[in-house]
């Protein structure tokens, strides 16, 4: 057992680069350990112990976030919205892209809720590129997310504020990895928008495609320090 912890320490030091989730995941437990949600107080303020009433209390605060008012082209069917949005206002994604993207995913990414693993997308990039780029023409056309899609492992976090209300916990979801990939693909698209019609600025590098907030600071440094 001792060779097998060593080789594994090794392992995770000497494939830091290519599994940094791994690592750090490993990291982690080593000085802290994960708390499970504790007591929370329901809507006549009693305090609620089963897991299955404090899934259901988290669930009713989260979707509370995000409860709209349904509006008008809500009920519209996905044929009139398809036939709503022009070919030429679509993104130019094509089916390449889509395999790219795919036969690049890092094996080592959580599986999602679907249990697939990243490993299988990557090897079958060549045969699911195609139908996955007519589900993103399609979402785009409809402005609907397959429901598939929709599905993810929900995991509550703990803001602020007392512990036992169900309003101070933040939703981190785990959706599936298609899905992750076309949202990659639409960041791609706006970030040539951005690039082509020069929407952001050189003063805005967190916004900048390869910059951060770090690389202004330096750049705020250097005109100090070089003055």
């Amino acid at each position: 057992m001792r060779k097998a912890k060593v080789q594994l320490d090794l392992k995770l030091a000497r494939e830091v680069k290519d599994n940094k989730k791994g690592f750090f995941s490993y990291i982690s437990s080593k000085w802290k350990t994960r708390e499970n949600v504790g007591l929370l107080l329901n809507e006549v303020g009693a305090l609620v112990t089963e897991d299955t009433e404090k899934v259901e209390l988290l669930n009713a605060a989260i979707a509370s976030f995000f409860t709209a008012k349904p509006g008008p082209q809500e009920s519209q069917s996905l044929e009139v919205k398809e036939k709503a949005c022009r070919k030429e206002d679509l993104p130019l994604i094509k089916e390449d892209q889509f395999k790219d993207h795919l036969s690049k995913l890092d094996t080592h990414i959580y599986l999602g809720p679907h249990g697939m693993h990243p490993w299988v997308l990557r090897e079958l990039a060549d045969l699911i590129a195609s139908p996955l780029s007519i589900n993103f023409e399609r979402s785009w056309r409809t402005g609907e997310v397959p429901e598939d899609w929709r599905k993810a492992s929900v995991t509550p976090i703990f803001k602020k504020g007392k512990k036992e209300d169900p309003g101070n916990y933040s939703p981190v979801s785990l959706t599936f990895i298609p899905g992750k990939v076309m949202e990659q693909l639409i960041l791609d698209v706006i970030f040539k928008q951005e690039e082509e019609e020069k929407v952001i600025g050189s003063s805005q590098p967190g916004f900048t495609k390869g910059k951060s907030c770090l690389t202004k600071l330096i750049d705020f440094y250097d005109g100090l320090t070089g003055g």
